[in-house]
């Protein structure tokens, strides 16, 4: 599972210094693919297109409920609405959610993570 203790991440939140070229540039690192941001660290996140978004493909951000302010999902480079299903979900755990584009999403979350905020973001690959 993306987000899991055994997986290689960066061990730290830090801010999303550039993205595009279907990757993202972070804590001095470059990464080709999609990204799973929260306080506890950074992970290679197993999603390319919006599409792909269920339950399953945001556990980890779930699973983090009671740790997260706000949980972003960078939809890529078009505005998503997240499925009335999902935000439910979101909803009965206790975590808010907004769905935007990609760039918006990296924004918002370095503009909260540099507020001291406890925010995740799931942020898709954009070429």
């Amino acid at each position: 599972m993306a987000g899991g203790t055994d997986a290689p991440h960066l061990p730290n939140p830090a801010p999303i210094d550039s993205y595009g070229n279907g990757g993202f540039r972070f804590g001095g690192m470059s990464h080709r693919g999609s990204l799973l941001c929260m306080p506890d660290g950074i992970w290679a996140w197993a999603i390319s297109d919006k599409s792909e978004l269920n339950e399953s493909a945001l556990s980890a951000a779930l699973a983090r409920a009671a740790a997260l302010d706000l949980f972003l999902i960078g939809a890529g480079r078009d505005p998503w609405p997240l499925p009335a299903h999902l935000r439910e979900r979101f909803r009965d755990a206790g975590l808010p959610v907004d769905s935007m584009t990609t760039g918006a999403a990296a924004q918002t979350y370095n503009i909260l993570l540099g507020e001291g905020r406890r925010v995740g973001a799931g942020l898709i690959a954009v070429d």
